[in-house]
């Protein structure tokens, strides 16, 4: 059931970081696994097998735009906001660019 709640969710991650926007989403997939949790033992039918789910998520994830799939390239790591934050964080480690650095 989890599962089925975030099919499509993208990911995409603000200066090659997971932090933002990611720790929210983690926070949010927790509360979904535990509200799912309570559903499955309150014998709730989750309609779709998992093994359906499964194959479903993966057929998502191969029809998500290239810049949906934690490339940096869409998303919340595109906006104006996203791009200071980088070259911030690329100043602070003396590089040129965020992501290019290790």
């Amino acid at each position: 059931m989890a599962l089925q709640n975030m099919l499509g969710l993208i990911c995409d991650p603000i200066a090659g970081r997971v932090e933002v926007p990611c720790l929210g989403k983690d926070v949010m997939a927790a509360s979904n696994a535990l509200s799912c949790a309570n559903l499955a033992l309150a014998g709730f039918d989750a309609v779709i097998p998992l093994d359906e789910v499964i194959e479903s998520a993966k057929q998502v994830s191969q029809q998500m735009p290239r810049e949906l799939r934690c490339t940096t390239l869409g998303g919340l790591a595109i906006t104006p906001a996203a791009a200071r934050l980088t070259e911030q964080l690329a100043q602070v480690r003396g590089c040129a660019t965020g992501c290019e650095c290790g």
